[in-house]
């Protein structure tokens, strides 16, 4: 039997295959709303009008549906993903669903972010295009709560877990149950996503809160990924230690026998970390510069794919070179590029030149697709609005490509 892995080459620049998804129509719409995020004085104005705007029952609904919303979000309720999902799989782009609202801080809200949650598995169970599902704990769990465990927790220099069972036996009783109704949260999501062999994602938060949130993770680790891949860890690589805590995570994998899943982002708190350091007097923890975000972000791909023996990567990366290293390690190493534990995947609404250029050379790579509420996705729809007008280059390289693919097509 032929074994021989057969060697492709990357082309981040074909918008034919970037958009073969988008009609001419849907161009010429995303090509105007780059535009307008390009002026970021219209962008900081957008950003504060449009959530009282929203609040105060103005009639704006349908403007954001059919201009940010249609970009950035796959539906206002599950059944409404489903033609978007469709698209996707016919081009062999998967799906991340995220129930994209940020909840309350009540107890009721949470269980019912919880049932959200537990509504996506098991609708995505129901998918063939549905790998994945993406959860907040900041969604399931009081933010003050989690700010005292993580404050509790750095008061000692212990590992990580013995650090929060130190924690634990800190808080008062009240604080205890309700911690503990965060766990049974938590615990219930994954065995419904076990049934349904569906992978969570449990996404990053402010550093003032992530600790407890790690802790969490590697408990469920621990639980669920004996064997397989079910629960995933999300590191930011703009933070200057989470190269070191990746490969601390390994080596509690390797002592415990659980496979570690990491998801790889570069981050996106920067602004708001620097700032509350500065305030606050204590030294930041975000990278100096780009280049050490980079460096490190690489340096984590290569830790990853040395060791898929004992972790499982999600490469979540809107950056070319670092997606064309992970398929040129594979590579080097005979690897098959759709390795069952190596997946791609870029935000629903950008990067399509990576995404689906990446699904042509036959990797594993999915869409993150948020759903929800108009009125509850406002504040995910604002950062992606404040990310494009402020990261640099990001909406001249996404217009550039779509300018270039109305050219090719002659578009008027």
């Amino acid at each position: 039997m032929d074994t021989t892995v057969q060697k492709v080459t990357l082309n981040f620049e074909n918008t034919e295959n970037a958009f073969k998804y988008k009609s001419d129509k849907d161009l010429k719409q995303a090509q105007f709303l780059f535009s307008s995020m390009g002026y970021q004085w219209l962008v900081e104005l957008g950003t504060r009008i449009t959530p009282w705007a929203i609040k105060s029952g103005l009639p704006i609904k349908g403007i954001i549906r059919n201009t940010i919303f249609k970009q950035f979000v796959g539906g206002e309720s599950l059944e409404e993903t489903k033609p978007v999902v469709d698209l996707l799989g016919q081009h062999h782009v998967q799906v991340i669903l995220d129930y994209g609202a940020e909840g309350g801080q009540e107890e009721a809200s949470f269980d019912h972010t919880m049932q959200q949650f537990i509504n996506v598995i098991d609708y995505a169970g129901t998918q063939p295009n549905i790998p994945f599902m993406s959860v907040k704990v900041t969604g399931i769990a009081r933010f003050a709560l989690l700010e005292k465990l993580d404050d509790l927790m750095h008061r000692s220099t212990n590992t990580l877990v013995k650090r929060y069972e130190a924690a634990l036996s800190q808080l008062n009783p009240q604080e205890t149950e309700e911690w503990n109704r965060v766990v049974a949260r938590t615990e219930s999501i994954c065995q419904h996503a076990m049934a349904q062999n569906m992978g969570v994602l449990i996404d990053a938060e402010e550093t003032w809160i992530q600790d407890p949130v790690d802790a969490l993770v590697i408990l469920m680790m621990d639980k669920y990924n004996k064997g397989v891949c079910l629960v995933y860890n999300t590191l930011q690589l703009y933070r200057h230690d989470r190269l070191a805590f990746l490969r601390s995570m390994m080596e509690a994998g390797k002592e415990r026998g659980f496979v570690v899943g990491a998801k790889l982002v570069r981050g996106a708190y920067m602004e708001k970390e620097r700032k509350r350091a500065e305030d606050m007097g204590y030294p930041s923890p975000i990278q100096p510069d780009k280049e050490s975000t980079d460096r490190d972000y690489d340096e984590a791909v290569q830790l990853c794919i040395d060791h898929l023996d004992q972790c499982s990567l999600i490469l979540a990366s809107h950056n070319e070179n670092s997606n064309k290293l992970a398929v040129d390690l594979l590579q080097k190493k005979g690897l098959p590029i759709n390795h069952e534990r190596v997946h791609f995947s870029q935000l629903f609404g950008m990067s399509d030149n990576i995404t689906f250029n990446l699904a042509k050379a036959g990797c594993n790579v999915s869409k993150y697709l948020p759903f929800g509420p108009i009125e509850e996705v406002i504040p995910y729809l604002m950062r992606r609005a404040q990310e494009n007008s402020s990261v640099g280059g990001q909406t001249g390289r996404e217009l550039m490509f779509i300018k270039k693919e109305i050219i090719r097509r002659g578009v008027k």
